[in-house]
């Protein structure tokens, strides 16, 4: 599995918490998972209407999705899909969580 560093887990699995207003980069790192001399090719992300995916960019291990938007109280089901120079394809999920942050 990617490394997942920020992100919380309960019994439904991954989620991490964003403010409606914020625009942040979520990345997932493949390191651990790929083989050696492997790398990343190719990648898709995809959340639930309501959250946006703004961009994504990759590096040979690293899948990032700058997300935007949401509603407070809801929560959205992020999917990165990878393709390595190998042919190897993975498929990863995590939530967010959309809570109004307070100072």
């Amino acid at each position: 599995m990617p490394s997942l560093t920020g992100f919380q887990e309960d019994r439904v699995g991954a989620y991490i918490e964003k403010d409606p207003y914020a625009v942040l980069d979520y990345s997932l790192d493949w390191t651990n998972w790929m083989p050696s001399g492997d790398t990343i090719t190719s990648i898709s992300i995809t959340a639930d209407t309501g959250i946006t995916i703004d961009s994504t960019t990759n590096t040979d291990y690293i899948a990032t999705a700058y997300i935007s938007g949401g509603t407070a109280g809801t929560i959205y089901n992020v999917e990165y899909k990878i393709v390595t120079t190998n042919g190897l394809q993975d498929s990863r999920n995590f939530r967010i969580k959309v809570v109004e942050r307070q100072a």
